[in-house]
């Protein structure tokens, strides 16, 4: 990710806490194009980052300013895979780590942030409920926030996935990128991505992709908002998903995900739990990727669009696997 250090705002490279995040493999999906009659489909697989997931990239980048910017203790609401991303960034500069998570959090994600010295509180309710928590205890004891949006930082380092799929594409966009989106960094990143890109004047052409919000049906109040063609969203109340990272019922930046999706002429959709874990089961099977619920809502999610007729079989199209299935998996002890 630090090669695009020029575009990222950490200043110093020994301020840049590195463990080999970014530059994550683009894969044709040869397979699955045939069988769902398209010519161009890919996925951007971030499940080789450090961690486990892309939360690697968004972290490395707010633990590396805050460790310039002289921060000693940094704290973190999570639903699972930012605060195992935390906590190792955090250990790696030397930073004290504080993360809040909800109970039913994989336990993957407790044991990596506790592994990696982190204290972790549990809690009772969904990732709202740790945040609140989280922010009595930053603003009672001088905690650094690194809440999704609520520092300028991690958007930095998730907007690389969108430096990099251009790169991938000789410097040309896709026809769609399907995202799958919880707190909905990653996708606010990369449309900053592409308007940097081309006022940078990197691009080929100019035509931007359309931007695709997958949210789980029991989760889902981006496609709420979007169906409702308004710019913010409402609470959603009674929160549920097995994909734990889309578990969010309001994010802090609703507004700026549903501007993006607006502006690139994109949409929202919600899939099933049912239908994540048919197409987890299906990219698996068909392709060798162990997906993250998440990511394989994005396949649920384009098998919906293409019976839609919203897509078509020549454009090219991204998917984004999240992070590994493996961090999902049930702990036997």
């Amino acid at each position: 990710m630090w090669r695009w250090s020029e575009t990222l705002p950490v200043f110093e490279p020994e301020n840049q806490v590195f463990l080999g995040e970014g530059d994550t493999p683009l894969l044709l999906l040869s397979t699955l194009q045939k069988t769902l009659g398209l010519e161009n489909l890919f996925v951007k697989d971030e499940s080789s980052n450090p961690t486990g997931s892309f939360k690697a990239r968004g972290l490395a980048a707010a633990v590396s300013k805050a460790k310039e910017l002289g921060v000693d203790k940094v704290i973190i609401p999570t639903a699972g895979n930012a605060g195992g991303a935390m906590a190792a960034y955090a250990a790696r500069a030397g930073l004290k780590a504080l993360i809040f998570m909800p109970k039913d959090t994989p336990f993957a994600n407790i044991e990596e942030s506790r592994m990696a010295g982190a204290e972790v509180i549990l809690v009772d309710g969904l990732i709202s409920d740790a945040a609140g928590m989280a922010g009595i205890k930053a603003r009672e004891e001088g905690w650094f926030d690194l809440s999704t949006f609520k520092e300028p930082y991690r958007v930095e380092g998730k907007k690389i996935m969108g430096y990099e799929l251009a790169e991938a594409f000789g410097w040309t966009l896709p026809d769609v990128i399907v995202y799958p989106t919880g707190g909905g960094t990653g996708l606010v990143g990369m449309w900053k991505a592409f308007d940097e890109l081309e006022k940078l004047g990197w691009l080929e052409n100019t035509k931007r992709p359309r931007m695709v919000s997958v949210q789980a049906e029991g989760c889902a109040p981006v496609v709420k908002a979007f169906n409702n063609g308004v710019s913010f969203c409402d609470f959603w109340t009674g929160a549920h998903t097995i994909a734990s990272g889309l578990r969010v019922p309001k994010s802090f930046a609703d507004h700026l995900i549903l501007q993006d999706i607006y502006d690139s002429q994109g949409t929202a959709i919600a899939v099933s739990d049912e239908a994540i874990l048919e197409s987890q089961g299906q990219l698996a099977r068909a392709e060798g990727i162990f997906a993250a619920p998440e990511g394989a809502a994005t396949l649920a999610a384009l098998k919906e669009l293409i019976s839609q007729g919203w897509i078509q079989k020549e454009e090219k199209i991204v998917l984004f696997n999240t992070g590994s299935g493996l961090k999902y998996l049930d702990y036997k002890g």
